[in-house]
């Protein structure tokens, strides 16, 4: 696997996960849950969404070649972007008007 294709696939895989805690009330789209969840549990959902495309990046780095340490600076720029990819299944949940 190349560079290139390595990107897009993290990138994709962020998509996807960043907007999965928005869009179905299953427990990482796996669990099902009895009750709703609240902003709370999304939340932490989204935050071991986060780790786990983290872990699929840092697995994709190694089979590349050696892994780049990286700084907190990193990881905070990581997490912002995730969470402004997570802006549009926030918007489906809370912000959209729907009608019965």
């Amino acid at each position: 696997m190349n560079h290139s294709l390595s990107i897009w696939l993290v990138l994709l895989a962020a998509v996807i996960a960043a907007n999965l805690p928005f869009v179905n009330e299953r427990w990482l789209a796996i669990v099902p849950r009895r009750q709703p969840k609240t902003l709370l549990i999304r939340a932490i959902e989204l935050l071991v969404c986060y780790l786990l495309v983290g872990g699929l990046g840092l697995a994709l780095e190694q089979s590349l070649g050696q892994i780049y340490p990286q700084g907190w600076e990193f990881y905070a720029t990581t997490g912002a972007l995730f969470i402004t990819l997570a802006f549009p299944g926030f918007v489906y949940r809370y912000l959209f008007k729907r009608h019965a």
